[in-house]
């Protein structure tokens, strides 16, 4: 790994800010580095509050989508509630659905066939919404690049409104209205939400011109913060405040849905990357394995029963996911290494039986290996769809988009996307990939890197120095949990190698002239043992531990050198 420190902030700012708060210079310089620099926003960071939510009449749209929908109310028309088959896509859906279901009983959900129609607005869809006498689409996490479809439904006199967070294209499709803070001419004050966001500013939008409040809508904030963490959407401003006050609800009242994936897992109080490893995964399995409609019943289903039946067949799909992404990812490498392409700028391979559906996992799980931009084909009917990941600084989405002449559709984001193409342009498209990013990529970005925000001595670490970090929660991009680092350390001796095959690495360490005992372990360092026969350098964040009903604090390394 690259250890990198971050830049050191203006000291007069954090002196005034440590002497404001009463906290360490440590804790303020980490807070000034977020761009916490002022008593004000350490206080909303802090204390986050529901109220300080953006109006969301402050949306490009907002108005017209609002009178639409009430319009499709008042005249009794059918509403058909649209979105992609992730985490997303199936929350988004399930919280507009079940919001609208509240004061209108005409309301379906669509979520497209990952195998069949792909991803995104679909003319299957729209042909759907035809046949069964839909007038008004709420398209959900998708629909920003739909123009011809959104074109083909006006043809049949079916309206859309797009709830969209993808990168708007130099055109938007000609809807009634598409509500996406991304887009140039839209002043909303904050553009990092996801989908389920976007969709719960409109449901916001649509309470209170009904009189309702903020307050009514924490039901719905355990599927907006799931999305939030499942998207690798920035923990800042907005998306901060709505996870922190969604796991509450995910903690304390949960959807029956939610409520049968936790029992499922024992877990007594979940933090976001339980969310994000526990809940998201279950959810995304229906899609990735069966039907993103699955996600969808389980995230709305009103009985407690019917729901832990649901959270059964869903464990039961992401416990053949987790075997697919396995088996696959093992041929991928083997590829890798056939091919004599280890030492490729990026990773491209292919094979018509792998399943689509956990393709994205694979490309995940090479960048753990290979780290470098990845992309992972398979068939999809007569063509060819990947799915890309990128490594941290590089822009996966400009490469594809300098690739575009053998690329039939792609869309998604800087670190990850999707695209087709057809079979005879995948040699091609590979060459010129492998091209693009040889000549554009830093280097150094082929190597992971260590984001340092302080160096410390071990004895800065109090119960009140940790209370405080927790605070800092729910981390995420932007606001990821604090990182570490001390020189000079040692072991005391016992350090070993532990996990079923010795491949972590639990250690005591040693620091400072009181001779003072750390309890650290480092998950996939047990490599690194050779490392602790003298003194050595760490790099972690900071972690409670319980064993035996006793708890202690623990490092947990990232690094060691």
């Amino acid at each position: 790994m690259r250890w990198k420190s971050k830049p050191e902030p203006n000291s007069s700012n954090v002196n005034q800010l440590a002497k404001e708060l009463g906290i360490s210079k440590v804790l303020a310089k980490i807070l000034v580095q977020r761009n916490i620099d002022t008593f004000d926003k350490a206080k909303l960071f802090f204390r986050p509050n529901l109220n300080d939510l953006h109006d969301p009449f402050s949306m490009k749209d907002m108005n017209i989508a609002v009178q639409r929908i009430e319009e499709a109310i008042k005249n009794g028309e059918n509403i058909l509630v649209y979105g992609d088959y992730d985490v997303d896509g199936t929350t988004a859906v399930s919280l507009m659905s079940s919001y609208l279901k509240t004061i209108h009983p005409n309301i379906s959900t669509y979520i497209p066939d990952r195998y069949k129609e792909g991803y995104g607005v679909s003319y299957d869809g729209i042909d759907f919404a035809d046949d069964n006498d839909f007038s008004l689409i709420i398209a959900l996490d998708c629909g920003i690049k739909a123009i011809d479809k959104v074109a083909y439904a006006s043809s049949k006199n079916i309206d859309f409104i797009i709830c969209d967070h993808h990168k708007p294209g130099n055109e938007v499709p000609k809807a009634v209205a598409v509500l996406n803070p991304k887009q140039i001419d839209c002043n909303y004050p904050y553009d990092e939400l996801c989908g389920c966001g976007v969709g719960f500013k409109l449901i916001q939008a649509l309470a209170s011109r009904r009189g309702e409040t903020i307050n009514d809508l924490i039901p719905y904030l355990d599927l907006v913060a799931t999305a939030i963490a499942a998207d690798i959407v920035p923990m800042t401003g907005e998306n901060r405040t709505l996870t922190y006050f969604g796991l509450q609800v995910i903690n304390s009242q949960p959807r029956n849905g939610i409520k049968a994936i936790i029992q499922q897992t024992q877990k007594k109080e979940l933090t976001i990357t339980d969310v994000v490893f526990i809940i998201a995964p279950r959810i995304n399995a229906a899609g990735r394995m069966k039907h993103g409609n699955y996600a969808v019943e389980l995230l709305t289903e009103m009985n407690l029963d019917a729901a832990i039946e649901f959270a059964g067949a869903i464990e039961k799909f992401n416990s053949d996911r987790k075997d697919l992404d396995k088996k696959i990812t093992q041929e991928a490498l083997i590829q890798i290494e056939n091919n004599n392409e280890e030492e490729n700028f990026t990773s491209v391979v292919f094979d018509e039986s792998w399943h689509k559906g956990v393709i994205g996992i694979v490309a995940s799980r090479l960048i753990e290996t290979y780290y470098r931009p990845t992309l992972v084909f398979t068939k999809s009917g007569e063509k060819l769809a990947a799915s890309a990941r990128s490594v941290k600084g590089f822009d996966v989405y400009n490469a594809l988009e300098q690739c575009s002449e053998f690329i039939e559709q792609f869309g998604g984001h800087k670190y990850a996307a999707g695209l087709t193409l057809l079979p005879e342009q995948y040699e091609n498209f590979k060459t010129k990939f492998e091209e693009v990013v040889s000549k554009t990529i830093d280097k150094d970005l082929l190597t992971p890197e260590v984001s340092i925000d302080a160096e410390i001595d071990l004895s800065e670490i109090t119960p009140k120095f940790y209370r405080i970090i927790q605070q800092m929660a729910p981390f995420g991009p932007l606001n990821m949990k604090p990182v570490f680092s001390t020189s000079s350390v040692r072991d005391n001796g016992y350090g070993k190698q532990v996990g079923a095959d010795k491949t972590h690495l639990k250690l005591n360490i040693i620091y400072g002239s009181d001779n003072k005992t750390y309890n650290a372990i480092g998950f996939n360092l047990g490599k690194k043992i050779n490392f602790i026969q003298n003194d050595f350098d760490i790099v972690y964040t900071l972690d409670q531990n319980t064993w035996n009903n006793y708890t202690s604090l623990q490092l947990v390394l990232k690094d060691l050198r």
